[in-house]
C-alpha cells in the first residue's frame, strides 16, 4: 500500500501536464478549422463578386482631336459711345426728369439752365454791338466829309488821316460787339441740354433745380448696341494676338457664351503690370440681356489649333499621389498615370489633353466613381468616342499641369 501511494504521487503531475496539452491541441484544432472556413467563404465571396454595367456615356474612347489653343483673357464690359451731358453755363437747372435706365434719343432735351441772367447778357451785348455801329456811321460821315474838305484845300492831308484811323477803330468796335453779342447768344443756347447719342442714361449726378457750375456733370448716356470689352494680355502672350482673331466670352457667374472680335491692339504695354490692352467686340450682344457696361467677363481668344489626345477634364482623377484616369482593360479596371496639358470647353465642360494613355484606351468618365484595380466591368457594345461637340471645340484658358 505504501508503494502504491508514492507511485500516484509521481503520476498526478503528468497527468495534470497531459491535460494541459489536450486543451491546447482541442483549441488548435478548432482555431484552424475556424480559418479553413474563412477562406472558403472569402473563396466563394471571390467568385460571386459583383460585376459593374458600365452605361454607353460613361466610357470615352481616347482619341486624338483638334484643340483650338487659347489665351486666356478677362476684362470689363464697356459701350463704344458714351456721353457725359455737362452744363455749359452756370444757373438752376430746370425740366430734368430723366432717371438711371430710361431711354434718350440724340438731340432729345434732357433740362433746362434758367436763361434770365443769360437772356441779360445777350440784351447787353447786343446793345453794345448798336451802338458801335452808330459811331461807325458818325466816323464814317467824319471821314467822307473831310476827304471833301481834303480836295478843295481847307484841311490838311493829316487831319484825313486822322479820320480814316477813327473810322477804323470804330469798325473794329463794331465787329468786337457783333463778336460779344454772338458769344452771349452762344451762352443762352447752350443752357439747353441735349443728348449726344441714343442711349439709357446710366447715371443722373444732380438733382432738378439744383445750381450748377460750367462743367457740372448732369447725366451720363450709354449706348448698349454697340459693345467691347478691354483686356488686359501679358506681353509674353501678346505677340500671339492679331486684329480679326475670334474669341468666346462669358459673364461671370453665367455659362452663356459671347462671342467677339480682336477691333484693336495698344500699341503700348502698361507701366506697371507690362501688359497690353487689347479691345474685343462683342458680335452676339443681344444673346445676354444682362449685359451692361462695367459686368466682368473672361473667356479666351483663339490662336490656332493642335492634335492632341483628350478626355473631360473630371475623368482625371487627383485622389492620388499622381493624376491618373481609370481605363477599361479587357474586362477590369486599371489606373494609368497622366500628364495633362491644355484645355478646352466644349457645351460647357471642360476637356484637357493627356499624355501616358495610349489612344484608342477606353477611358471611364467621372460618373463611375472611384474603383479600385480589377474591378470586374460590363461593357457596352459600342463605346462613343465622344460627344459631337468634341470636334468643334471652343477655346477657354488654356492651363498646363
Amino acid at each position: 500500500p505504501l508503494f502504491h501511494a508514492d507511485t500516484m504521487k509521481r503520476w498526478i503531475p503528468w497527468i495534470a501536464v497531459a491535460i494541459v496539452v489536450a486543451v491546447v491541441a482541442l483549441g488548435a484544432l478548432r482555431a484552424i478549422a475556424a480559418r479553413k472556413a474563412q477562406q472558403q467563404t472569402a473563396s466563394s465571396a471571390r467568385s460571386e463578386r459583383v460585376v459593374m454595367d458600365i452605361a454607353p456615356d460613361e466610357v470615352i474612347e481616347l482619341r486624338a482631336r483638334s484643340l483650338t489653343q487659347g489665351i486666356p483673357i478677362s476684362g470689363a464690359v464697356r459701350a463704344v459711345q458714351s456721353a457725359t451731358i455737362k452744363a455749359r453755363v452756370a444757373g438752376e437747372l430746370q425740366g430734368l426728369s430723366l432717371r438711371e435706365g430710361d431711354r434718350v434719343q440724340a438731340g432729345q432735351v434732357v433740362a433746362r439752365i434758367d436763361t434770365t441772367e443769360t437772356q441779360a447778357r445777350v440784351r447787353q451785348a447786343q446793345q453794345q454791338a448798336d451802338a458801335a455801329r452808330a459811331q461807325v456811321a458818325i466816323s464814317q460821315r467824319q471821314f467822307d466829309n473831310n476827304q471833301a474838305l481834303v480836295a478843295q484845300g481847307f484841311i490838311s492831308k493829316t487831319a484825313l488821316d486822322t479820320s480814316r484811323a477813327s473810322l477804323d477803330a470804330a469798325k473794329a468796335s463794331y465787329q468786337a460787339a457783333v463778336a460779344g453779342a454772338d458769344v452771349a447768344r452762344k451762352s443762352l443756347a447752350d443752357t439747353v441740354l441735349k443728348s449726344p447719342i441714343d442711349g439709357m442714361v446710366a447715371q443722373r449726378l444732380v438733382q432738378d433745380g439744383e445750381r450748377v457750375a460750367v462743367e457740372a456733370r448732369i447725366l451720363e448716356v450709354v449706348d448698349l448696341s454697340n459693345l467691347e470689352v478691354e483686356a488686359l494680355v501679358p506681353a509674353a502672350e501678346a505677340t500671339q494676338v492679331r486684329v480679326g482673331q475670334t474669341a468666346t466670352l462669358a459673364l461671370e457667374g453665367t455659362q452663356q457664351s459671347l462671342q467677339a472680335r480682336v477691333v484693336r491692339i495698344s500699341p503700348s504695354a502698361q507701366a506697371g503690370s507690362r501688359a497690353v490692352p487689347v479691345y474685343l467686340a462683342i458680335d452676339n450682344v443681344g444673346a445676354l440681356p444682362g449685359l451692361r457696361q462695367g459686368v466682368f467677363v473672361q473667356g479666351a481668344i483663339a490662336a490656332g489649333t493642335e492634335q492632341a489626345l483628350a478626355v473631360p477634364l473630371d475623368a482625371v482623377r487627383t485622389d492620388q499621389a499622381d493624376p491618373y484616369v481609370q481605363v477599361a482593360e479587357g474586362s477590369q479596371v486599371a489606373h494609368r498615370a497622366v500628364r495633362t496639358g491644355k484645355r478646352v470647353q466644349i457645351d460647357g465642360a471642360t476637356w484637357v489633353a493627356v499624355q501616358g494613355v495610349p489612344e484608342g484606351s477606353k477611358v471611364l468618365t467621372a460618373r463611375v466613381g472611384a474603383l479600385p484595380v480589377g474591378t470586374a466591368l460590363k461593357l457596352p457594345a459600342d463605346t462613343p468616342a465622344a460627344p459631337a461637340a468634341a470636334r468643334a471645340p471652343v477655346p477657354t484658358a488654356s492651363a498646363a499641369h
